[in-house]
């Protein structure tokens, strides 16, 4: 296993754009880490870099102890797992996974013993017999996994291998990927591995940790569980959980001593906690004007109308029933909100119609608030 370090790792091209500015990250011997972003974000830009299939133009690399920037991609005990599989069409799956050990010179008995092996780790011991084109997409995949396997590398690198398949596919692959990291590790294989994906679901249900990126920058990096609940900006907030924070425009505003927002004309109190970060900060000042961002689980409907102060009146759009929950649209003044309801305790939704008045509460206990310009949270 091998840890890996980035160290200011920059990419410009020969036009002059910059797709990777100065990434600093390290990824611990073994860990599962996701590199996770919208399109265009760099991610398989700098997985590539890893693999040695871009060129580093500024920065260092390190894979353990070794600087690796100007090595081969065979050089750097890396095994790839690409979004089409690559798998060659007249070959059958066994000749498939041994190609690469038959290339290295590999003696006959350990190739043998090292196919079969991850054959069995893979569950395709019946496919060996079989060519690319007479497996299902799922089966592909796992040949392709089982390819890497093989090479017995230092670090896996995974560049969206399960974008091709569909949903039900994709779910039950996340779970043999993931089971395949823990039982590699736990055997004292290699296991240290880099998955690249758009998808926040992947991220956050495979990775150990994740590195969200954002035009070839490190937006944060931390565990699915930190991220979700303690985002370092407006834009992780946004892009972690699904659906998305609500993210609106408020106003610092202090109502009888106690600090809270004014939002879309209704005023909320700030949780203890929050109003006492604030001050620490300098930033408690009444009419400063902030982002506030709830998730939609932190909002719920309320049967009747209530006096406490962390309720409002808002205007209902619409709903979608998504079985388990339902998701309420809602707007307060010009302020579009989306609330997550388990289908259980949605009876205060069962006769809305649209232009309905409904009392939602806020839990302003998990309430988020990022700084207007730089989106920057100012509670964490």
């Amino acid at each position: 296993m091998a840890q890996l370090s980035l160290k200011q790792i920059k990419k410009t091209y020969p036009n002059g754009f910059t797709a990777v500015h100065g990434v600093d990250l390290d990824i611990r011997d073994g860990e599962f880490m996701v590199f996770v972003g919208p399109s265009g974000c760099a991610k398989s830009t700098l997985l590539r870099m890893i693999a040695g299939l871009e060129s580093i133009t500024g920065g260092d690399l390190f894979i353990g102890n070794r600087r690796v920037n100007d090595l081969a991609p065979k050089q750097r005990g890396i095994a790839m797992v690409f979004q089409n599989y690559a798998l060659y069409p007249h070959m059958r799956v066994y000749d498939n996974l041994a190609f690469g050990l038959k290339l290295a010179g590999t003696e006959k008995s350990e190739l043998d013993r090292r196919v079969r092996q991850a054959a069995q780790l893979l569950e395709m011991e019946h496919l060996l017999d079989r060519y690319p084109k007479q497996l299902s997409g799922g089966q592909a995949q796992r040949v392709a996994v089982g390819r890497a396997i093989v090479k017995k590398p230092e670090v896996f690198l995974f560049d969206e291998p399960l974008s091709n398949l569909d949903a039900k596919l994709r779910a039950s692959m996340r779970v043999r990927l993931t089971e395949l990291h823990r039982t590699l590790r736990e055997s004292g294989q290699p296991a240290t591995s880099i998955y690249v994906t758009h998808d926040q679901v992947e991220a956050m249900t495979m990775g150990e940790r994740i590195c969200v990126l954002r035009e070839g920058r490190i937006q944060q990096v931390d565990t699915p569980t930190a991220l979700y609940d303690r985002p370092a900006n407006a834009f992780v907030a946004s892009f972690i959980g699904s659906p998305e924070m609500n993210i609106v425009p408020a106003n610092l505003h202090r109502q009888q001593g106690t600090l809270g927002v004014m939002v879309g004309g209704a005023w909320l109190p700030l949780s203890a906690d929050a109003a006492a970060a604030l001050e620490r900060s300098g930033r408690g000042q009444a009419d400063e004007q902030v982002k506030l961002g709830l998730r939609p689980e932190h909002l719920g409907v309320v049967r009747s109308d209530s006096a406490e102060d962390t309720t409002f009146k808002a205007t209902f759009r619409f709903m979608e029933h998504m079985g388990a929950e339902v998701f309420a649209y809602v707007s307060l003044g010009d302020v579009e909100l989306t609330i997550r309801v388990p289908s259980d305790d949605a009876a205060a939704l069962a006769r809305a119609v649209r232009g309905d008045r409904l009392v939602i509460r806020a839990q302003m206990a998990r309430a988020h608030l990022f700084d207007k310009e730089s989106g920057v949270s100012l509670l964490a």
